[in-house]
């Protein structure tokens, strides 16, 4: 088979070939031999055949019918098992086993970064932990501060379900074809379920995406749906702030009063 892949758009392909930087990255998400892992994207192997040779085994989920092929032929079954299909879809869950918690690493598509993370945290009980390398601008809105021009929707809701810090950049130069953009690798690991404490997980995204939705307006404005001028005196929240100075816990706060008073009269 011919070592030359044509990376195609549709799937986001940019395919990771410096060789200091996968050191750098194996080296941050530190495999050890009996780790049950996934990677998402494996691509030409930048990353697959190093975390192999720690591992011993892995998983891999890739959509690309030609990357499948060419990860068939170069390694066996005993080391290698390929979920073929779309990552969106995946089950996460079914690689877990014994009560061993995944690992999941994986250079993300920029085009389906948003949809995937989203995805994902909805295995965050069953996951150890998860590394991947993203777009920049994407990851400094993961990790969003409030207050911050970054944080939004994404912030709040990774942050509810996990402990994240970005762990270096990645310069354009280091993939084949060079994307326009820089590139930062991020850490994401579960925060424990007594933490977690949103009563009702889609009323928090509800109302996450309601105070996000314009950002300019208070949260009078975008939380009236949800919230009259008593609830703001009982939850001791100003109701001239925007939602992006609300922390987590705040969201938190309001989803549950939300849920426990009931729909406003």
């Amino acid at each position: 088979m011919s070592e030359q892949h044509q990376a195609r758009k549709r799937f986001g392909q940019n395919f990771l070939s410096d060789p200091n930087i996968i050191r750098k990255i194996i080296e941050a998400i530190r495999p050890v031999e009996g780790d049950r892992m996934v990677e998402i994207g494996p691509g030409l192997g930048a990353m697959t055949e190093p975390l192999m040779d720690r591992l011993g085994h892995l998983h891999v989920v890739e959509i690309d019918r030609d990357l499948i092929a060419r990860l068939k032929t170069n390694h066996s079954p005993e080391r290698l098992t390929i979920h073929e299909g779309d990552a969106l879809k995946f089950d996460f869950g079914s690689l877990v086993a014994d009560g061993a918690p995944l690992r999941v690493v994986g250079n993300l598509p920029y085009n389906i970064s948003t949809p995937i993370l989203f995805h994902l945290a909805e295995y965050a009980d069953k996951v150890k932990d998860m590394t991947f390398m993203l777009q920049k601008e994407v990851v400094m809105r993961m990790v969003g501060e409030p207050g911050t021009e970054e944080y939004g929707r994404l912030s709040v809701m990774l942050q509810y379900r996990f402990n994240m810090g970005r762990v270096f950049d990645v310069p354009p130069g280091a993939f084949r074809p060079a994307p326009k953009v820089m590139s930062s690798i991020v850490r994401m690991v579960p925060r424990p379920a007594a933490e977690c404490t949103a009563a009702d997980y889609d009323l928090l995204g509800k109302i996450v995406t309601a105070a996000f939705g314009q950002r300019r307006k208070t949260l009078r404005n975008t939380l009236r749906d949800y919230l009259g001028e008593a609830d703001y005196t009982a939850l001791g929240i100003d109701p001239g702030l925007r939602g992006e100075r609300l922390g987590v816990d705040e969201f938190v706060r309001i989803a549950n009063h939300v849920a426990a008073r009931g729909p406003l009269a």
